[in-house]
């Protein structure tokens, strides 16, 4: 067994996990780190605790120090030079007329790296860039290529919901996203009605898919009254029979709790899943 704290570098960013190697670290602490990029300035979001040591990968790196007031103001000069360093990558850019857009820059606590994180449609060969932001910054450039939702999750934005997006505030990692679930949902299956700011499909699609499949617990996760029985969501097309007439269920609600059943003769009866259970 093995003590372990959880350390983001990013509010949404995916959890690394260091050996407090002594130190009284607690969550929500402020802490200097080494990383296979350099020093990196990170929170605790992960109390410490005890895992298998197998369950980490080995070996794994020490937190050096707790993070002090001037390791702070230091963050916050390095962010401004990420702006100053972003602005000129950019000009850089227009000049070597490079098919490719910047999305931002980052320093490492320490300064000996900064990199700089693109978009682009396919391959680009940018080492007439590299050579040219190395002579200017005086230390080791890298540039990474990302896609359009790592894009989004970097800028951030409001989403149709009106909230900010998931991937920019607490989403560590992104999961598969397919129009099945959106057509399992009984969702538009119009593409702007179903895509993100980033262009791809909303990772909210998978949030409640779930409870729409066949077979799939509605109480799986909640706690409500109705728990200790749990109810199992009824499916687009299942044959039921209402008051000894035949249907078919047309549209399923699954926060609602209620379905649409099409009877033979075209009628329309909407009723709660209890409802239908009974009449069945």
């Amino acid at each position: 067994m093995q003590t372990v704290v959880g350390v983001r570098f990013k509010r949404a960013g995916k959890i690394y996990y260091f050996d407090p190697h002594g130190l009284t670290a607690r969550a929500d602490d402020n802490v200097i780190v080494e990383t296979a990029r350099g020093l990196e300035y990170g929170r605790i979001v992960v109390g410490p605790r005890r895992v298998h040591t197998k369950e980490v990968t080995q070996p794994l790196k020490p937190i050096l120090r707790l993070a002090t007031d001037t390791d702070a103001a230091q963050l916050a000069e390095n962010k401004e030079r990420e702006v100053a360093a972003a602005a000129i990558c950019k000009e850089k850019i227009r000049q070597h007329r490079l098919p490719m857009k910047l999305i931002t820059a980052e320093y490492t606590f320490d300064l000996k790296k900064v990199v700089f994180f693109f978009t682009a449609d396919g391959r680009v060969d940018f080492r007439e860039l590299v050579r040219d932001l190395a002579a200017t910054f005086r230390t080791r450039i890298e540039l990474r290529q990302v896609g359009v939702r790592d894009e989004a999750k970097e800028l951030n934005g409001i989403g149709p919901c009106g909230r900010p997006l998931c991937c920019a505030n607490w989403m560590a990692e992104f999961d598969s996203v397919s129009i099945r679930m959106a057509k399992t949902q009984g969702l538009s299956l119009n593409p702007t009605k179903v895509s993100g700011l980033c262009g791809r499909l909303m990772c909210c699609l998978r949030y409640e898919n779930e409870q729409y499949q066949k077979g799939g617990d509605l109480c799986k996760d909640c706690a409500c009254p109705h728990k200790k029985k749990r109810q199992t969501a009824p499916q687009v097309g299942q044959s039921v029979r209402i008051d000894g007439e035949d249907g078919t269920i047309s549209f399923v609600n699954s926060n609602k709790r209620t379905v649409q059943v099409q009877l033979a003769d075209q009628r329309l009866r909407e009723m709660t899943w209890a409802e239908l259970e009974r009449r069945e």
